[in-house]
């Protein structure tokens, strides 16, 4: 009889189950209509989401509301996420968020063949809900363990960062209301969440309160896709985009089965006209403070320029964001102001269609301190606080003309565009460079007005043709002709995996790089440099400053080669060559003549040079120990001298820049390889007899010349030790390594190291001798680490 009634409770309990409506179950509950309805439950803090259509695919986003406010961690202010295709599957009373597998496919009219490939390969299965009740064949789910979950991955960027194991405390989390609604293309959802963690890592000590418990605001968004009117279009290595690939495996046999399209807004004319159906419009971010939100507004809106030289009027505008908008909508191209606790990099990325390449919505993050490192840089090579009543307005107009290209820079990223870093070359072809500030000295005084250059480059509008112009009926031919202009113009492209690094081959492609000729731009940036550091002077900072904070002043002036050092560098063992198809002509790319690569070698060996290396006298002395309340920080000059200021330390830097240029694995091997080839011209071994002629001229130099030239002998030596040790570089670019100390070992051998020296020499060269000969015989560890650097350069 027990079991009978049990049986007969939990019937009931089923019926009641299936029974419950939607209308049922969110009774006195908020209702949100929009793209998706969803529901308020304020008494549980929840959000109930209702599935009206299966197996629709539309888009998952992800992104963050509010930031950590670090840079090397990279969890910023309106971030956006991965754009990925999903749908709700409808499976018993489970409904699945199942997202699509878009790397492989089948464009085919054939329903087996494409299913073929579905079946093929692995799907991800997101999430699974329970249905809470069903009315009308629309299902109820509880929305909110999904919204209170990591789906932006922060616990692994933390990990990933060294920032501590953090965990999701959903005690500590809950879903943000202000921003969670609905609207008819998309619902969007935000939750704040707390994660906990131990051994908090240096950034996390940095900026948050308690380390130990961050709390940021995840942002999700369901967004419906774009109709079929958009047209995608190929992408071709010289076009200037970014690719979109996948495999399709419905292509002819004598057809390549990646597929490689551009990413690109939507723009269309109006029939009969060169008006835009819809233009592209921007809106910055109201937080941006004056006068820098009216130089973003500016240097954003320069793309109009080259959307009128594609054939457009009016297409592309900027505008304020409305105060009742959110940044994180899909709906809104944003350009975001975003502060935090150090300088850092600035992003221009999109929300597209993974199907197509159709981006939906640009998203712009700028940096905030940007604007003042720039200023800074100005501050260090002007000094306008000499008089009584400074002018400080170039310094200003140098800040804000970097600004306008920053915003230019970022929002042709989100057009679709890469880097140019070969722009520089060409008269500055391209905002999609990352450009230098130039300087000029004229009548002993240092001038910014050419700093930046102004308006979108030619080849920028160039690439605007490319990808946004519209071909009358022929496409293909079109492309090519935009192509050949190009070519005929001489307005070239290198992006990033040819120019990062000291290291690529690309002899004319570098970041923060000026002129055509960069031995000349290297020369006369040589002749400012000396210029600017036998004025420095306190009229350097600011009356109220004090005076231990020349340091940070004097960093980027000192260090002010740096850069354009680098592109000297990649002469040396470089190469010239363009992303050529298979009909081009028969030489594939050409190796720098052998005079300009050593040129470039004199060039940097007199960088070494303790007359490049020390400052003079009446500059130190007014480097003072850090003031109280006030302490070296990463834009500080490195130190061996406790509170003192370091005049070796900061050579040892420079001087370690310098030979990772010079010492550099594959350049050396392609150095080595080239003098091979050619028979003439420097060979890696050359190069390494001088730079050791140049460490054992102990005779000329004195006083703080001779303790820097040491110091830069120890650099040259514990960088041949990296080199020798590197198992990953070739074997003959490390015998040349290890014969080189067994040179320096010999000849210190040969020396008289007991006599009168007064310059300390022979204590010198006895323990460099000491270490070549522990390191080779394996008793001497080296790492890059045991060498001070730089503080960082980059972003400028």
């Amino acid at each position: 009889m027990l079991r009978r009634l049990v049986l007969v409770a939990l019937l009931i309990i089923g019926v009641s189950a299936q029974a419950e409506t939607i209308s049922g179950a969110t009774a006195g509950m908020d209702r949100h209509e929009g793209y998706f309805d969803f529901y308020w439950d304020e008494a549980k803090g929840r959000v109930l989401l209702e599935v009206d259509v299966f197996d629709r695919e539309l888009l998952l986003l992800t992104g963050l509301a509010q930031g950590l406010g670090s840079n090397p961690v990279g969890l910023d202010r309106n971030q956006a996420g991965d754009s990925r295709v999903v749908r709700f599957e409808r499976i018993g009373n489970k409904v699945l968020l199942h997202q699509a597998n878009l790397k492989y496919r089948a464009n085919s009219e054939n329903a087996a063949e494409r299913r073929a490939v579905a079946e093929a390969f692995a799907s991800s299965v997101l999430w699974g809900f329970e249905a809470v009740a069903e009315q009308d064949g629309h299902v109820l789910v509880d929305f909110t363990p999904f919204l209170l979950s990591d789906q932006h991955g922060i616990a692994q960027r933390l990990k990933d960062t060294k920032q501590g194991a953090y965990k999701l405390d959903e005690s500590k989390s809950a879903i943000y209301l202000p921003r969670t609604k609905s609207f008819p293309k998309n619902s969007e959802f935000e939750a704040q969440l707390t994660f906990a963690g131990s051994e908090p890592g240096n950034y996390m000590q940095e900026v948050v309160p308690t380390p130990g418990l961050v709390t940021l605001r995840q942002h999700i968004s369901l967004v419906e896709l774009p109709d079929d009117g958009y047209k995608p279009r190929r992408f071709h290595s010289n076009s200037g985009y970014f690719p979109l690939i996948y495999r399709d495996y419905a292509t002819a046999i004598d057809e390549p089965m990646d597929q490689r399209l551009i990413f690109r807004h939507r723009l269309q004319k109006k029939p009969g006209s060169d008006e835009a159906v819809e233009p592209i419009i921007y809106y910055v971010d109201p937080g941006v403070p004056e006068p820098v939100r009216i130089a973003l507004v500016e240097g954003a809106s320069w793309w109009d320029q080259a959307f009128e030289a594609a054939g457009f009027k009016n297409a592309f505008q900027v505008k304020l964001l409305p105060e009742d908008a959110d940044p994180l909508d899909v709906r809104y191209n944003v350009i975001n102001w975003v502060h935090r606790s150090t300088r850092g990099w600035s992003y221009g990325y999109s929300i597209f269609d993974p199907r197509t390449g159709e981006i939906l919505k640009g998203n712009v993050t700028l940096g905030s301190l940007r604007v003042r490192q720039d200023y800074l840089i100005a501050q260090g090579l002007l000094q306008p606080y000499g008089a009584e009543n400074a002018n400080t307005d170039d310094l200003k107009a140098m800040a804000l003309a970097r600004i306008r290209q920053l915003s230019a820079h970022e929002v042709g990223h989100t057009l679709g565009l890469a880097h140019n870093f070969i722009a520089s070359t060409g008269d500055r072809a391209s905002v999609m460079d990352y450009p230098a500030p130039l300087v000029s000295l004229q009548d002993s005084n240092l001038e910014l007005q050419q700093a930046y250059a102004t308006g979108i480059g030619a080849w920028d509008k160039m690439a605007v043709r490319y990808g946004y112009g519209i071909a009358d009926s022929d496409e293909p031919a079109y492309l090519a002709a935009v192509l050949g202009d190009a070519e005929t113009q001489q307005l070239r492209f290198i992006t990033d995996k040819d120019s990062r690094t000291i290291n690529n081959a690309h002899a004319g492609s570098h970041l923060w790089d000026n002129g055509g000729d960069v031995l000349e731009e290297f020369a006369r940036m040589g002749e400012l440099r000396h210029h600017a550091l036998n004025s420095f002077s306190p009229a350097a900072n600011h009356p109220d400053a004090p005076r231990s904070a020349l340091d940070e002043t004097l960093v980027p002036v000192y260090y002010g080669h740096r850069y354009q050092a680098e592109a000297v560098g990649k002469l040396i063992g470089g190469l010239d060559y363009d992303y050529l198809y298979n009909d081009a002509a028969p030489e594939s790319y050409a190796m720098v003549p052998a005079e300009r690569q050593q040129a470039a070698i004199d060039a940097l060996i007199a960088t070494l040079q303790p007359d490049f290396l020390t400052l003079p006298e009446r500059v130190l002395k007014l480097l003072p120990p850090k003031a109280f309340g006030y302490g070296r920080t990463g834009e500080s000059f490195p130190a061996y001298t406790g509170v003192a200021f370091d005049a070796i330390a900061m050579a040892e830097a420079a001087a370690g820049h310098t030979y990772s240029i010079l010492l550099e694995p594959e350049r050396a091997a392609r150095l080595q390889e080239q003098h091979a080839r050619r028979g003439d011209g420097p060979g890696f071994g050359s190069l390494l007899a001088a730079l050791t002629d140049q460490a054992l001229m102990s005779d000329q130099h004195q006083g703080l010349k001779a303790a820097i030239h040491q110091r830069v002998n120890h650099v040259y030596i514990h960088h041949l030790m990296l080199l020798a040790g590197n198992q990953a570089a070739a074997e003959s670019a490390r015998a040349r390594a290890h014969f080189e100390l067994a040179k320096i070992q010999h000849a210190v051998g040969s020396m008289k190291l007991f006599g009168d020296d007064p310059q300390g020499y022979n204590a010198h060269y006895f323990y460099e001798a000491n270490r070549i000969a522990a390191f080779r015989e394996g008793r001497l560890e080296v790492k890059a680490e045991d060498l001070k650097p730089m503080p960082p350069g980059s972003p400028i």
